[in-house]
């Protein structure tokens, strides 16, 4: 049985999180702590949980074995570094934390633990981009010049996001570190390491943090991404574009669809080609860090792409600051 404390109700995946907990049968939630007790409270209520308002005393629990992090993204580092010496195992929304100095410092600490650790990356379990990573990864499609990638809601403008994900001090930013963080870690795996970034971000709705966002990200392979993003897009589905030089592959749209082209298929007949099979979806990432935990299965995202993601949003965050492209390593 592994034992679980919440860490935070702040983020709007926490009940989720805590509610796939639930349903796992060799899972229990023993414990909730909060930034703001009155929430953890009653959240703890709702569980059936021990409410602790205090970390440390919660951490020092012998009934508590492992924690989800959920708390304001300013607080990662010194929640989970916190969590990771007292020998609790981690999972965590994304992003990891706002610099990648931040990542550091947890990656340090959970190692030095010997703590399991993984990071939300829920859209890299899908049965399609798994296919779209199997295109890539056997050239397909040849080489990939350009990788296309929006994801967007209409959150800002139908006011269905709480208030403080407009606060640049508790999230490190808007949309484009929230939400379009799907679309910067799939071009992460996708197309490999970064060379240079470039971003435009505003604010639609005047909120304090950017509500419309896309960055255009070239990589050492040549290859160029263009991640977009937002809160002011109303019924907008996810989609994403891939072209190579032997071929193109289109995911989602209004059609939630699936079309390749390829010169290497169909015995070079040109034609548009809609698989039947897929590959079979992964865990979601609650499940692969119980797993993890519990039986020493792989966890797909871990310390390495939680860094790896931040360090790109270091850098959009850093182009769109001061006007200019941005280098990795970031200096």
């Amino acid at each position: 049985m592994l034992r679980v404390a919440m860490l935070s109700g702040w983020h709007v995946h926490a009940r989720g999180y805590a509610n796939e907990l639930r349903s796992l049968e060799n899972v229990k939630i023993t414990a909730v702590w909060d930034e703001e007790p009155a929430r953890g409270q009653l959240w703890a209520e709702e569980l059936g949980a021990d409410f602790v308002a205090d970390l440390e005393t919660l951490l020092k629990r012998d009934d508590v074995d492992a924690v989800a992090v959920c708390t304001p993204t300013n607080m990662h580092r010194d929640v989970m570094v916190a969590a990771a010496n007292a020998g609790k195992h981690i999972f965590t929304e994304k992003v990891m934390a706002l610099t990648v100095k931040e990542c550091q410092d947890i990656a340090d600490a959970v190692k030095r633990a010997g703590v399991k650790f993984c990071i939300s990356f829920p859209h890299r379990t899908r049965p399609d981009l798994l296919f779209a990573k199997k295109v890539v990864d056997e050239k397909i499609i040849g080489d990939i010049t350009l990788l296309r990638i929006r994801n967007a809601h209409n959150g800002a403008i139908a006011n269905w996001l709480p208030d403080y994900f407009y606060d640049p001090v508790l999230c490190g930013g808007g949309a484009m570190i929230d939400l379009g963080a799907h679309g910067m870690y799939l071009s992460r795996w996708l197309m490999g390491t970064p060379k240079r970034i470039t971003s435009m971000f505003n604010s639609f709705t005047g909120k304090p943090v950017e509500d419309n966002a896309i960055s255009v990200i070239e990589f050492e392979n040549k290859g160029i991404a263009v991640t977009e993003t937002g809160f002011v897009s109303t019924n907008s589905p996810f989609y994403m574009e891939l072209n190579g030089t032997e071929g193109h592959l289109f995911i989602g749209g209004p059609d939630n669809t699936i079309k390749l082209f390829s010169t290497k298929l169909n015995g070079g007949v040109p034609g548009w080609i809609k698989p039947i099979q897929l590959p079979a979806p992964l865990p979601s990432p609650i499940k692969q860090w119980v797993n993890g935990i519990l039986n020493n299965t792989p966890i797909e995202f871990g310390l390495e792409e939680g860094i790896q993601l931040t360090e790109l949003m270091e850098g959009a965050y850093k182009s769109y600051k001061e006007g200019r492209t941005v280098e990795f390593p970031i200096k």
